[in-house]
This record gives structure tokens, sequence and C-alpha cells, in this order.
């Protein structure tokens, strides 16, 4: 079938590292393409909608939007710069065109930016370079342009592909330049840039042909699908087929229709191809289903996204506490909600496990999961999982596991101790880079495992000077073994209240994670302290009364500030025989084996688990 253009639409991927500036300008550009009105109040980082996101200051969910210039629309998709969720990214990369590489100017190209301009590559479309951030004092323009350069040289699969241009910006000011000696003034140049850069969306003649690629909910219209239509035009009102994995088509009536514009979704009649659209009306759809003619019901090629990288348990509450915290706690619930987290989350895999009440969840990594758990968290979930562990596969006779690109930026002071925990964690120096300022730049190739409690130790070693990143490269065989923490845990022996007389004995042995009055059950982790053995102290036991006591003797009883962790710290922080109980009020360590009695029973009979000891 002839294909033609649509030359009223451009769909746009923004695609970068981290932290170099995607949402600020996505802010900017809606803020100048006209989509608010004069006097409206609307903030900043405006696509970051989600909670989270605007707590950890990340984007964690791909998220559509469009802008009107010159009478063309522009459908703008800001994509996360994690590389946890980098899922995130190839589910959407079909849905554009063009993509818009931003990359910071003092930074330069990272592993995350890497990774998406290889998908990018992939998928064939046009880029942009934008080098952000330019107003920074540090800026280091002409060599991150070089090594954009170097870069693109690399992944380039066409001769066409090393053709792109290179704009220059300040998001956060609101400016592009397509010359550094340019004014400085707004984003036009960028928007002609994106006119004449971005091919029209390319439409195939034909019944209709749409590629879903998100999926929302509504309380009133219920499931809304989102995607590209590739071929053909729909209306309101329309029998469609839906295509599943299974390759069995299925009618459903559409009820709504809509497109995007600024942060709406405006309700309209028809829409035409190459546009991103939303539509309401087919139930049980997923991400990578086809919405075709029921004439004609052709599937499109399904997205394919990479295997996660690292695991982790979520099973039902076992400890005292159960149900005091959160209203939903058994396993049926539990369950539940992680299929309905697959609907959205395509890097995401839930399998059951021998134990009725324990699932074995897969995703790209700690951060990826932990999100997982503090969205479940906050929906008044209660559950408990364990430590993340790499996931694991044969290859002719031998197991394999992932291994990582890590890159470090610090002072080069902490060399040394970086070096040092890093050795032990099976990590390689590829490459390493000085400045003449004392910064230094390290990549290491590392086995996932490795990394599994590394970014708290990192913290420690550059004193919080320091910024590391990591992406998923591929799998080799599993050698060595990764050198266990030096640092022992402090269990509550009784069940109670916990009182300042008994956690100042834990404290005179090392650091505690409670407060007085803290309710406390026996088995539960309340500190830690420098030996590799557990120590078992009741923490509950208060001082004992005398005859004689002076009116000032507790006076001077101060206890030592509490040591607080967040929940990649307790994640990071457990061994493989301890857990994480979660609760919408608090998170709190334990051992899988509550019992004092059981857990010694286990240590003499030798069945103790690996990691610190029991």
């Amino acid at each position: 079938m002839q294909a033609s253009t649509n030359q009223n639409i451009r769909n746009l991927a923004i695609i970068a590292h981290v932290d170099h500036g995607k949402t600020t300008l996505v802010d900017a550009l809606l803020k100048q393409g006209h989509v608010f009105r004069v006097n409206q109040e609307i903030g900043e980082l405006i696509m970051d909608s989600n909670p989270l996101e605007r707590e950890r200051g990340i984007t964690i969910l791909s998220k559509n939007t469009a802008v009107n210039f010159k009478g063309v629309k522009i459908n703008i998709i800001d994509t996360p710069g994690h590389a946890d969720f980098s899922g995130e990214v190839q589910r959407i990369m079909n849905m554009a065109d063009g993509c818009l590489l931003l990359v910071d100017a003092v930074d330069g190209p990272m592993p995350q930016t890497r990774y998406v301009l290889k998908q990018a590559m992939q998928e064939n479309v046009k880029a942009i370079v934008l080098i952000n951030k330019i107003d920074r004092p540090e800026a280091r323009v002409e060599e991150v342009v070089e090594l954009v350069q170097d870069l693109f040289l690399e992944l380039a699969i066409t001769d066409d592909q090393l053709d792109f241009p290179i704009l220059y910006a300040s998001a956060r000011n609101g400016y592009a330049m397509a010359n550094m000696e340019d004014p400085r003034v707004d984003l036009t140049p960028l928007f002609d840039a994106i006119l004449e850069t971005i091919p029209a969306p390319e439409v195939a003649e034909g019944p209709l042909q749409m590629l879903v690629a998100a999926l929302d909910y509504d309380n009133y219209i219920g499931q809304i699908a989102v995607g590209r239509v590739f071929r053909g035009n729909l209306k309101a009102g329309d029998t469609v087929a839906h295509i599943g994995r299974d390759g069995v088509p299925t009618r459903h009536k559409l009820e709504k229709l809509f497109v995007f514009h600024g942060l709406q979704r405006i309700e309209v009649s028809e829409a035409q191809a190459g546009d991103i659209i939303a539509l309401a009306g087919v139930s049980n759809v997923s991400i990578g289903d086809t919405i075709a003619s029921v004439e004609q019901p052709d599937a499109l090629p399904p997205i394919e996204i990479e295997e996660p990288t690292v695991m982790m348990t979520f099973g039902v509450n076992t400890s005292p506490f159960v149900g005091k915290e959160g209203a939903f706690c058994t396993s049926r619930m539990i369950y539940d909600r992680l299929q309905r987290e697959l609907l959205t989350n395509v890097s995401l895999r839930v399998e059951r496990t021998e134990s009725a009440e324990e699932f074995l969840v897969s995703g790209r990594g700690e951060l990826h999961l932990s999100i997982l758990v503090e969205t479940m968290r906050r929906e008044d979930f209660e559950f408990q999982v364990s430590r993340p562990e790499p996931v694991t596969k044969m290859v002719d006779g031998r197991r394999h596991e992932p291994y990582e690109v890590l890159t470090i930026d610090s002072k080069s002071e902490y060399i040394g101790s970086l070096t040092e925990d890093l050795s032990g964690r099976l990590a390689q120096l590829t490459d390493m880079k000085n400045d003449t300022n004392g910064n230094v730049r390290l990549e290491y190739n590392i086995p996932t495992r490795g990394l599994i409690g590394f970014r708290s130790q990192f913290l420690r070693s550059t004193r919080g000077h320091g910024v590391m990143s990591s992406i998923f490269t591929e799998y080799k065989p599993m050698v060595g073994e990764v050198k266990d923490t030096d640092s022992g845990v402090i269990i509550a022996s009784e069940s109670g209240i916990a009182v300042i007389n008994g956690l100042l004995n834990a404290q005179v042995r090392g650091g505690t994670f409670i407060e007085p009055s803290t309710p406390v059950y026996e088995g539960m982790i309340v500190g830690v302290h420098p030996r590799l053995e557990a120590l078992e102290i009741n923490v509950c036991k208060e001082k004992k009364l005398t005859n004689v006591r002076s009116s000032t003797s507790d006076i001077s009883i101060r206890l030592s500030p509490v040591i607080k962790m967040s929940l990649e710290e307790a994640l990071e922080f457990i061994a493989p025989d301890e857990l994480v109980e979660v609760t919408p009020k608090n998170y709190r360590l334990r051992k899988r084996e509550l019992s004092t009695l059981a857990r010694h029973r286990l240590r003499r009979t030798g069945s103790r688990a690996k990691g610190k000891a029991t």
C-alpha cells in the first residue's frame, strides 16, 4: 500500500540521562507554546505530576503532551532518564518520528545517554542534539560536542544518522540558539529546528491500525489506551477489533476519543493517522496490543522490552503487627495489585512461588522495584519484601548474571576508598579521566550483585561529593564471590515497647534504628553494630527501682540520634535471611525467622543463611 505524510503533525520524544533537564525543557516548551493563559499559575516541573516524581526529582513515567507552532501540532513525549525505567523509553520510541537528545554541558554523555540514543538509532528516528545548561560557569560546550559526535559515530547504524543539527540551550532560562554567538532570546530556534529536521509521520493507505504504547485509567470511563495511529482514521462510536498477544481479534465499540494539547486530553469526534491519541471503550487492553478495523484486523509487531535484571519477593506480612497499619494485607490483594501493575509497567515480571503467600517480582533495578514498593505502601498496602538479587540464567550449562557499566564522578581524593570497596564487589576499572580541578570520572564493569548495597557505601566513601549511575550491558558467566559486609545487627529479644534504658544498653554496642516508645517484637532488627555476629538485646528492659535514688540521677542520660534509613537503604542493608516489613506508616527491618529459639536451632544444625550471621 502507498504511504503518505501528515504535514500538520510532528511526533517527538525527548530523551536524556537523568537530571540533564528534560522536564524543565518541556516546561519551557509548554510555556512558550502558549498552552496556558497569561495569568495562569503553573509552577515548575509541570509534567512530573506523580507525587513520587516530585519528591525524588526524577521522571518515572513517560507522558504525552502537545503544543502548536506555526500551524503544526508537535506531540511531545517526556521520557524517564534513570536506567531503571528504560522500559518506559523502549515502549514509547515507536510512537516518535524524531528525538531530541539532551546532553548536559558539564557532564557530557552519560551511560543512559548512550542507551537512549541506541534505542533511537534502532528505531531509525531522526535526532536533534541539544546541549543544555550552557549558562553554568563550568560548562565545557566544545568538549561535550566532540563527545556527542564520537557517540553518534559509535552507535549510528546508517550514514543518514550522522547528519544531525546541534543546538545550545538553557532550559531553565527558556532560550535556545543554533550558534553560541546568537542572541539568547527564546526557544524559537528549537521549534524551527523541530519543524525542519523531524519528518512528518508517514501514514499508510488502508483501514485502521493503532499500536497501544501506554495505558491510563479514569474512574468514569474506565481503561484508556494511548498510542499512535499508523493507518486509517477512527471515529467515536466505531466498532474496532482488539488484537492481543494471542492474535485473536475481539470486537469493541469506541466510546470516546481524545487528543493531547498541553496538559489536557481534549475529546474529539474523529482522529487521523499519524497522530498520538487516547481512546476509551476497549477493555482488557495491554501495552503492545493492536487496535484495528473489523474488516481487516491486521496486527502490528508487538513492543519488545528487554528482560529484568533484579528480583525480590513480595509476601504477606507475617509479623505480630500484621493488619494494624494497613488495609490491604492478604495474598489475594497483593497479587491482584501486582497484576494491575503489569498492565502499565512493561518492564516488570510477576511469578508465583512454592509458597502461596510469596510472589517473585523482577524489574530493571533496585530503584524500579523500590518505586513499586513505595507506591503500594501509599495505597494502604501492608506486606514484606526481601533483599534484591540479580536475575540469573543458564547459558550452555553455565550460570550467567547481568553486568552493568558503572560511572562515578567524584573528587580524586576518594579514589582509594572507592577502589578498595569496588574491588571486593568484583568491579573492573575500564576507564579513568581527570580534569585540572581535582575531579575524576571512573568507569567500571561490575556484576549487578556487586552493585546491590553499594549506593549507601558510595555516599559514605565520598562524603556526599559524588554522583554514580549504571546501566545494564550484557550477561556474563558468574565468577567469584562478592565481599560481604563486616557489620552485624542488633535484634530485639522480647516484644513490647522500647524504653530509654533498653536502648541505652543497645547503643553501648552500636547504633539504633528506633526511638523510645516504639513498639517492637521478637526478631525485629533495632540497630547495627561493628561486629559480624548478631546481638540479641531486650530494648524493652526498664531500669530497676531502688530504695535510694538521687532526684537527678537520670538527668544525664542522653541517647544518641537514631539512624534513619530510606527504603532503598533498608533494602540494601538487609541480608538474605532478613526482610523489610512495609506498612503505610513504617518500614521495619526483621529476621525472616522471628523466633530466637528457632534461629539458634538453625545455627546449630548448620543451616544458617549466607550473609550476616544469625
